[in-house]
């Protein structure tokens, strides 16, 4: 009787061993498990750790909770302004309810995927090259309503898109180009211009005090000497300003016109009384007669 007991306690406990091995199911803690009884969903999701089933009657299926990060690959596109791009993007995801995950969508990995590719080729249909490339903020964020608008009802929340990459043709990158160029070109005009329009206000300022104070010519004009002497230059050109010569003029004016020689005085003439002496005559010399021809006398 009592071997009886033994090997039927024996069967009873190697019967269990077998169908806790059976029914036995571990759920991770990133995991949640939906069971289906006779293909109905049965009760929720069963929490991580050890869970029973029954055999041959309930079917465990296990749900990954964690952030799933999935690329989007390059979709080609036109934008508003026609001009042709590659974009491409990654969405971040993850499963709220697990049984909505099995029930309402048969492969919501592959409906995300899907739905990202054409909410992204819809996003590049509705926005500009400039957008694009400069306010990716906006996009994302509408990129993510477009996706998360269906994905609720998949159980499936979306977490973020972000738009990686977009590729332009090489007419459209030289364009770029010369347009980035053209402009920092104008930029530098702008700028050159201000400084020549600022320079000219301040060298009118100091026209006018050193026209006021004639010496602060004098000084600029040592200082220009001095820097021009720095140079340790062979040759030392000195200007000479049209201003310092009428400095100068000015200066000579204030001291007054130079002296002019007295006139000399008239000198009257003599009176009757007056003997003027005779001029000595310069001695000449006597000149010879010249012989007369005596005429021949007649014949009387």
């Amino acid at each position: 009787m009592l071997q009886e007991l033994l090997v039927a306690g024996v069967a009873v406990g190697s019967a269990a061993l077998v169908y806790l091995a059976a029914a036995g199911r571990v759920v991770k803690q990133y995991e949640r498990g939906v069971v289906f009884r006779l293909g109905r969903l049965t009760g929720d999701a069963r929490p991580p750790g050890f869970t029973l089933v029954i055999p041959g009657v309930d079917r465990l299926r296990k749900v990954n909770m964690q952030i799933v990060t999935m690329p989007v690959p390059a979709q080609e596109g036109i934008t508003r302004d026609n001009v042709t791009v590659r974009v491409d993007a990654v969405v971040y995801f993850k499963v709220v309810n697990p049984s909505d995950a099995i029930i309402q969508v048969e492969d919501y990995r592959f409906a995300v995927s899907q739905m990202a590719q054409t909410s992204l080729r819809s996003i590049i249909g509705k926005s500009d090259l400039d957008d694009l490339l400069s306010n990716r903020e906006m996009l994302n964020q509408g990129l993510e309503l477009m996706i998360d608008s269906p994905a609720v009802g998949w159980g499936v929340q979306i977490d973020r898109v972000e738009i990686k990459d977009v590729s332009l043709p090489e007419t459209m990158k030289r364009s770029m180009a010369r347009q980035a160029e053209a402009d920092r070109e104008r930029r530098a005009r702008i700028i050159n211009a201000d400084a020549e329009l600022q320079a000219s206000k301040k060298l009118a300022e100091a026209a006018e005090v050193m026209a006021e104070q004639p010496a602060a010519l004098q000084l600029r004009l040592l200082q220009t000497v001095v820097a021009v002497a720095a140079e340790k230059n062979s040759t030392l050109v000195l200007p000479f300003p049209v201003e310092l010569l009428r400095f100068l003029e000015r200066a000579q004016t204030q001291q007054g016109p130079p002296a002019t020689p007295a006139p000399p005085a008239a000198v009257t003439p003599p009176g009757p009384e007056a003997v003027t002496p005779p001029r000595p005559e310069a001695d000449t010399p006597a000149l010879p007669e010249a012989d007369t021809p005596v005429p021949p006398e007649a014949d009387g």
